[in-house]
């Protein structure tokens, strides 16, 4: 078992996926509970969470991210959605709003880590029709599509990517 540590620096966006590799539902289920453990503003974790395992409806979700082929390829496609209007009763329009949106952020970034925890590998795909996802899965009108993580055991493993040295990026004041 990895560290937290090894897990994060482990964590590679994967695009290839072993085809005859289910994932268990074990598995699955660890991953949205550790997911959803996740902070979030006022602890109202503004999101829902759809998890798409049908091949035909994975197939279906490549139409409105025609760029990532991969979705159908994957056995399990996760739609991480905003619930605005949680955090809107509570923190108001502009606040409730960015809140929603990085509640939603946080808990599909906590999915990816715990996937590869458990074994697994994943890829975040953030370029996709927001509409015409929902309208597919018939997802409620009160949600808004913010990330698909695609997940399953990896086909690849990519190398890793030179990251920005922090001296580039990080200013201790």
């Amino acid at each position: 078992m990895w560290s937290f540590f090894e897990t994060v620096r482990n964590r590679h966006s994967v695009r290839r996926y072993e085809p005859d590799m289910e994932v268990e539902r074990e598995k699955l289920h660890a991953i949205l509970e550790t997911a959803t453990a996740a902070p979030s503003a006022g602890d109202l974790q503004a999101y829902q969470i759809f998890v798409v395992t049908d091949a035909v409806q994975r197939q279906n979700l490549v139409e409105f991210s025609p760029r990532h082929e991969f979705i159908a390829e994957a056995p399990v496609c996760i739609v991480f959605c905003a619930d605005p209007q949680r955090s809107v009763d509570r923190f108001g329009e502009q606040a409730g709003k960015l809140f929603a949106m990085q509640d939603t952020t946080i808990v599909a970034s906590y999915a990816q880590l715990a996937a590869v925890a458990a074994g697994l590998a994943s890829a975040w795909v953030g370029d996709f029709e927001a509409k015409g996802v929902a309208a597919l899965l018939g997802l409620p009108a009160k949600v808004e599509p913010i990330a698909l993580i695609t997940v399953g055991y990896p086909a690849e493993l990519p190398e890793l990517t030179p990251r920005v040295p922090l001296t580039e990026i990080v200013e201790f004041l």
